[in-house]
């Protein structure tokens, strides 16, 4: 009795919404007594929307809240990869060239989220085989439109590698490798960076020292407030920790992937005297061209390394479909009207502002993200959509340390903003069968640990409860 009421009370707490909908606690009646005391032993805050459905039967086997509205973060992947599925295929492939216009280059960007510096330096290597001199680089973006940062992602969210701008013309994430190790003792740590470039300046004040006790923390940062591409490096590293890999982003990713290209050619024996922004126009010649892998080696990478770019790139590539420019607003329609007319799913009552999750306008309910789920189950796009997903314990992906003896029964997406922690996808349970789940907490202050072992706590309940 004590269980049942502190589970009838967690229930009330959590509900900040009078809807009766809202104030939702079904399911197997062992299952919810089972979980219940689990959230209830844990004694965590935060609002909290989960759905659990048997995909064997459709019907829900546990549910808290499951319609309430929170903030998906990067769960919205899922629907952004089986979109990209649908609308382009797991064998669609962006290209990247290099045309010819009279004494003048074009380098034509296509959307390719995984062009590396190795990518464009090979096709810098084509190019100074069939020409001799270029006068003018010109920079094609124009397959996608000009706007860098989705509606909704903040204003402050700076140089950080998540946060990198969206360009049709984009390589090494849009971002700066920074390799950091210590010095010696009283002097700079030890910077190198990649890609090598001018494209950006670099100040490194940062000090090596003997204590590892009250560090001031070590800070690499870009003047990004003023859209410029000043490096800076503060703080302090201790003697004897070890070689550290730090991203950043840049600014205006259009123009660097264009000076990257420059630099190359120079290296191949060109000169080259201008770089600047054009649209293609006609009657241009092909010089080289860069194919990328398979969508589908992309999607993988979207899901396991949660990678923002490649889900927005996908999104606006989806927008090419009737238009001329791919944007966010076509690919989001795009979506919505997948999401509406195959999982039947009421798009009126969510909204998804980006493709990756980094919008705080992006709102989704437990129950949505179950239903949808249970559609791509019965689809075509099964197989394909469930090998792009991390699995518990798995090398290189976002469960990588969490759910580790389970890893061949989890195959799920996380998402995490400050005070948001999520995890939704499947489980293969010996006693429930396949499942599709979603648990969502939102609204918290502080770690996100604790929400993370309680979601690992009700995913081994669903597998040896």
């Amino acid at each position: 009795r004590r269980v049942l009421f502190r589970s009838i009370l967690f229930v009330l707490l959590v509900s900040c919404s009078t809807h009766p909908r809202l104030f939702s606690n079904e399911g197997s009646l062992i299952l919810k007594k089972k979980i219940n005391r689990l959230i209830v032993s844990s004694e965590l805050g935060a609002t909290m929307g989960i759905s659990i459905v048997s995909l064997k039967t459709g019907k829900p086997i546990y549910e808290l809240n499951s319609e309430k509205l929170l903030m998906p973060a990067s769960n919205n992947k899922l629907f952004t990869c089986a979109a990209a599925l649908d609308f382009l295929g797991k064998d669609f492939f962006f290209f990247t060239n290099v045309l010819a216009q009279n004494e003048n280059a074009i380098l034509q960007g296509g959307g390719d989220p995984d062009l590396t510096v190795k990518d464009l330096d090979s096709l810098a290597y084509a190019v100074s085989k069939k020409v001799d001199s270029i006068d003018t680089l010109f920079l094609d973006d124009t397959f996608l439109d000009s706007v860098y940062f989705g509606n909704g992602w903040m204003w402050d969210e700076g140089p950080w590698w998540y946060a990198a701008p969206i360009s049709a013309l984009s390589v090494n994430d849009n971002c700066i490798d920074f390799y950091v190790q210590p010095g010696k003792e009283g002097q700079n740590a030890i910077i190198n960076y990649f890609p090598n470039t001018n494209y950006i300046s670099f100040q490194n004040q940062s000090l090596t020292v003997e204590k590892n006790t009250n560090l001031k923390k070590l800070k690499i940062d870009r003047d990004w407030s003023d859209k410029k591409n000043n490096f800076s490096v503060t703080g302090e590293i201790f003697y004897k920790k070890e070689l550290d890999t730090l991203r950043r982003n840049i600014h205006d990713p259009t123009m660097f992937t264009g000076v990257l290209f420059k630099e190359m050619l120079e290296k191949h024996g060109l000169e080259i005297n201008y770089v600047m922004k054009k649209k293609v126009s006609r009657n241009t010649d092909t010089l080289a061209t860069h194919k990328s892998l398979p969508l589908i080696k992309s999607a993988s990478n979207l899901m396991n390394e949660s990678d923002n770019l490649t889900a927005e790139l996908f999104i606006k590539t989806i927008g090419r479909n009737n238009i001329t420019q791919g944007n966010w607003k076509s690919g989001l329609d795009s979506v919505k009207s997948l999401l509406a007319s195959s999982a039947l799913i009421d798009t009126s009552q969510m909204r998804i502002a980006d493709g990756s999750g980094v919008s705080r306008y992006n709102l989704t309910s437990a129950k949505q993200l179950t239903t949808f789920l249970g559609w791509v189950y019965e689809s075509q796009y099964k197989n394909d959509f469930i090998s792009t997903l991390p699995g518990g314990g798995k090398r290189n992906g976002t469960l990588e340390r969490r759910l580790k003896t389970e890893g061949n029964y989890v195959k799920a997406k996380t998402g995490g903003l400050s005070g948001v922690s999520n995890l939704s996808g499947y489980v293969f349970s010996p006693r429930y069968g396949p499942v599709a789940f979603s648990l969502l907490m939102s609204g918290y202050r502080g770690s996100s640990q604790p929400y993370r072992n309680l979601q690992d706590a009700i995913i081994k309940q669903l597998l040896y409860g």
